[in-house]
Order: C-alpha cells, then sequence, then structure tokens
C-alpha cells in the first residue's frame, strides 16, 4: 500500500505569503504610507502595525500564524515515526531542533550578537515560542491519539483562563488585563527577572523598559494551542475525505473559533501581546480561513502558476526570517541610491526598504533555483 502524499503546496504558498508580508510587503508599504501622509494612508497603517493592547491586525496575525504552520506540517512530516518501536533517533532531532529555534530567536533579538552578558534575554522572540509549541505538540502527536489533543488543547486554554482570573499576588491578577497588572506579567518579571528581554540592572535593583510588557511564560501555554490548532489543520489536508468536506471544514471551524473568540472577548479581551485564550481562538480561526482560502485555490482548483514567488519565501521560511531579521542589506541601497534622498525626500525610505526586500528575495530565489532548502 503506498502511504506517501504529493508535497502540500498551499502550505508552502501560504508560508511564504506570510513571509513575504512580513519581510517585504509590510515594511515598504509602512514607509510608502508614511511619506504619503494622508488621511487615508494614515488609516491604513493599521494594517501594518501590531496594536497597542486590545484588538487584532493583519500584522498581528503573522507570528500565530507561523505557529499555526508548524503544526499542519506534522501529519505529513512525522506520521511515519509514530509506530516505530524506538523513537529517541527522532526525540533527539526533535529537541535539537529547539535548541537551534531557541538559539537562532536570541541571535534575531541581537541577544547574542551584542557579546554583552548584560544583554542576554533568554525568552523574547517568536522562534522560542515556535520551538515551545513545536516541542509539546510533536509528543503529543506521537504518543497521543487525536482526542487526547483537543482536550490537551481546551484544558490548555481553560488553565490559561483561570489563571489569568483568579490568580492574584501583589496587586497582579485576578482578571486584571491592563499590560501592567496582569498575571502573566508577574510570573515573567519574577521568573526571568534579569534575564526578561530589555531589563536591566540600575543601582541595583533589575528595571525593565516601561513599554515592554510581551509575556512568554503563562503565554506558552497558548503558543501549544496555537500550534495544536496547525496539527488539527493538517489532520485535515491529509485525510482521505471529499475535497469538499475539506473545505467546509477549513471554512466552517475557521468561521467558529473566529466568532468564538470575539465572543470571548466581552470577558477575556483579544491581546496579542500576552496571548490570551480568545486571541488563540481568534488568531487560529483566521489561519483556517486562509488555509481553506490557499487549499481551495491551490490544491483543489489547480491553480499553480503564480505562486512560485510564494514559494521562495515558504521553502526557506527560517532563512527568510534569519536574513530579515539579522542581516541589515539597507546599506546597499543607501549606498547605490545615497544621491536620490534630495529628490525623493519623505519616499527615500520606501526605496531603501525595497531594496533590502529585493537583496533578500533574490538570495531565496538562488537558493530555490539551486533546490537549496534549509531546515532547522
Amino acid at each position: 500500500m503506498n502511504n506517501t502524499y504529493p508535497r502540500l503546496e498551499s502550505l508552502d504558498a501560504l508560508r511564504g505569503f506570510d513571509l513575504f508580508f512580513l519581510v517585504a510587503l509590510g515594511p515598504v508599504m509602512s514607509s510608502l504610507l508614511h511619506a504619503t501622509d494622508t488621511e487615508w494612508a494614515n488609516h491604513c497603517t493599521w494594517m501594518f502595525t501590531h496594536v497597542k493592547w486590545t484588538g487584532f491586525s493583519p500584522w498581528d496575525l503573522i507570528m500565530p500564524l507561523f505557529l499555526f504552520m508548524s503544526g499542519t506540517s506534522m501529519p505529513f512530516a512525522l506520521a511515519r515515526y509514530r509506530d516505530m518501536p524506538d523513537k529517541r533517533p527522532l526525540l533527539r532531532r526533535l529537541f535539537k531542533r529547539v535548541l537551534l529555534l531557541w538559539l537562532f530567536g536570541m541571535i534575531c533579538q541581537g541577544n547574542l550578537l551584542a557579546l554583552n552578558p548584560k544583554q542576554i534575554y533568554l525568552f523574547s522572540n517568536t522562534l522560542q515560542a515556535i520551538a515551545v509549541g513545536y516541542i509539546v505538540t510533536a509528543l503529543l502527536f506521537l504518543y497521543t491519539n487525536r482526542k487526547t489533543q483537543i482536550i490537551t488543547a481546551v484544558l490548555l486554554l481553560l488553565v490559561y483562563w483561570a489563571g489569568m482570573q483568579f490568580i492574584s499576588i501583589d496587586g497582579y491578577g485576578s482578571g486584571n488585563y491592563t499590560p501592567q497588572r496582569n498575571w502573566a506579567e508577574w510570573l515573567d518579571i519574577t521568573v526571568l527577572g534579569r534575564f526578561r528581554d530589555t531589563a536591566q540592572i540600575v543601582n541595583g535593583q533589575v528595571t525593565m523598559a516601561p513599554w515592554y510588557h510581551y509575556t512568554w511564560l503563562w503565554s506558552s501555554l497558548n503558543f501549544i494551542v496555537t500550534v495544536l490548532t496547525g496539527l488539527f489543520a493538517g489532520y485535515i489536508a491529509k485525510d482521505r475525505m471529499e475535497e469538499k468536506r475539506k473545505l467546509k471544514l477549513y471554512f466552517g471551524l475557521g468561521f467558529t473559533m473566529v466568532a468564538a473568540g470575539w465572543i470571548w472577548n466581552f470577558q477575556m479581551p483579544v491581546i496579542k501581546t500576552i496571548w490570551t485564550s480568545s486571541m488563540v481562538l481568534v488568531s487560529s480561526g483566521y489561519c483556517f480561513l486562509l488555509m481553506g482560502l490557499f487549499y481551495y485555490w491551490i490544491d483543489y482548483k489547480g491553480h499553480r502558476s503564480g505562486i512560485t514567488c510564494l514559494k521562495v519565501y515558504g521553502m526557506n521560511s527560517i532563512v527568510a526570517y534569519m536574513l530579515a531579521n539579522v542581516i541589515n542589506f539597507r546599506c546597499m541601497g543607501e549606498s547605490l541610491f545615497y544621491g536620490l534622498e534630495q529628490f525623493l525626500g519623505d519616499f527615500y525610505p520606501a526605496l531603501i526598504e525595497s531594496v533590502n526586500a529585493a537583496v533578500i528575495y533574490y538570495i531565496l530565489w538562488v537558493m530555490y533555483k539551486n533546490r537549496i532548502f534549509l531546515k532547522v
């Protein structure tokens, strides 16, 4: 019996769409809209910026979609290992992947590049959130059934909510969802302390930047749930069911989760910064809808022409992320087009961002053409 499955091109394209939005479209459009500085342009900037606290924007979907897709690929990548009696070689690979993602995340934040012990922060990046969600979801996939995985996802959502709602320490928590007084904030400050992002020691005291309120420890419960929802989407894609039924599940579950998340928002606000349970439902619902849209257009209808540019990003997504966050190619644009600044004025930064995006794309395109795909 042939148990092989064709590559899910819609997933490659969706991953590429996510990276294209992060690496190219977002920076360039933000610069253009800022330079245009009209009422309609200023109104459109919300699409390319994070909301300050409560609410959700398209830019807020980038990180959840990245986590979601790491789960979607699992039924295709790990299924053959489930029945292996000795999983130790696989487990070593999985934990090596986690370690590499963790180190790459620290590099992206500049926490290793500075070579300054005072700037070593342990948990502060998207790649590290993926690492946590990925390893727990992978273990659940390998050792439990779907029912257990669904129950685990629901329980984690509720445990996160219960902790935020009922734990109260030192004036933090007890249903407080403000940036300064929520339970997840207290946990990160207390446990990570000096190793929390932006932390500095001033006069012997650990101080945090007043604007920094991202949380990671308690939020890890819901990082896992986000990856689990991606796993459930992967189950649908791999199942032998009728294609139309797959689409109904993607869109039906997507709309249901979005609606449930926004309803829950009345009690637990949708806040990406601390990764609330309502935000997980909203963002994962949007991910299901996008997965359904891409699956319909590419795998169901067979429209594969014109998606190569997305696959260039999607099939080397970690490389794209690292290039965008670690290496500054803007200096090439500044060297080549320095004289144009006097003529372009406020539009000059948009040109420089375009050069940066073009150089990254060219590197990824060369890798794609030469079938070089770097995996963690």
